[in-house]
């Protein structure tokens, strides 16, 4: 069995938007819940995130942005994203807790992280929050793994939203590729086909926009017939995935409808995809029920030789 890091920690839970917003404390408690019944808690190597400084979200962020979060206490950001008193310390958590699974990856010999965070990241543009996310979690932990010592590293995003701030992060990056399935047309209305990079970063985006109503047999032509290519022609030297659960097809807040058996195929088929370390990171997933399974699902196949 394979040793999984898991990074929780209490403080995700005190990024409080109002009663109705679907980012609620009870996604993380559910998934818990999920690991324990399962027997899986126990046979986790439990990882306590750090707190990105300033400096670390400027990695990726523009001061500017940072500060407004930093400093603005409880309100509304836009209609979808709002902050509360505590939402700037959990939001540098969540990020720093990336950072630290990218250091037990280098540092440590760690293969497989989860990191069960709290607020999700990858809308964060970097100079503006939006779509309930504050920091880009995944792209702080890109920035970072390259400043560790990592030469290549390759981001894979199923959410069912497209990742438009990692993307545009690393648009002209050729050091950090980013793949991405998500539900399309729907928002945040980025992510189609021909948006592949600019200038340098010209062929390291690739997006697989996917219609409404589309289930297993469409998710798993991508993931098994096209990302083991995609990933063996950039030859990375880590994975980081921004793991969205709303693609399940019992969450409310999306038209896709995958099911335990392509969520256990999707990871599967990222996992074979290059024998190197990868983070897997919470984006997504509102039904509490299907994300609590699916991140147990993720954690078996995780876990396996």
């Amino acid at each position: 069995m394979n040793k999984v890091g898991y990074i929780y920690d209490e403080v995700f839970l005190r990024h409080e938007p109002p009663a109705w917003h679907p980012d609620a404390a009870d996604r993380l408690l559910s998934i818990n819940a999920s690991l324990k019944a399962a027997g899986l808690w126990d046979t986790l190597v439990h990882l306590k995130p750090r707190a990105a400084t300033f400096e670390d979200l400027a990695l990726v962020h523009a001061p500017e942005a940072i500060e407004r979060i930093r400093s603005m206490g409880a309100g509304e950001i836009d209609p979808d994203t709002y902050a509360s008193v505590k939402s700037y310390e959990a939001a540098s958590c969540a990020a720093g807790a990336v950072m630290e699974a990218v250091e037990q990856c280098r540092n440590n010999g760690m293969r497989r992280v989860f990191c069960a965070v709290r607020p999700p990241g990858h809308h964060a543009e970097a100079d503006r929050a939006m779509g309930f996310c504050l920091f880009n979690n995944v792209a702080v932990g890109a920035r970072h793994a390259r400043r560790t010592g990592y030469q290549k590293v390759f981001i894979i995003d199923f959410d069912a939203h497209h990742g438009n701030g990692t993307q545009h992060i690393f648009e002209e990056d050729d050091t950090v590729f980013y793949f991405s399935t998500h539900q399309y047309p729907y928002y945040p209305e980025t992510g189609r086909d021909m948006e592949r990079g600019k200038g340098k970063g010209e062929g390291y985006t690739y997006n697989v926009p996917i219609l409404a109503g589309s289930g297993n047999r469409d998710y798993l032509a991508v993931y098994q017939d096209i990302l083991p290519g995609v990933v063996g022609r950039f030859g990375p030297d880590i994975i980081l995935v921004s793991a969205g659960y709303d693609i399940h097809k019992y969450d409310p807040h999306a038209n896709i409808r995958v099911t335990h058996e392509g969520i256990r195929g999707i990871v599967r088929s990222i996992l074979t995809s290059a024998d190197v370390p990868m983070v897997f990171v919470l984006e997504g997933g509102y039904d509490l029920k299907s994300l609590g399974d699916s991140v147990k699902i993720t954690i078996e196949e995780m876990q396996r030789p």
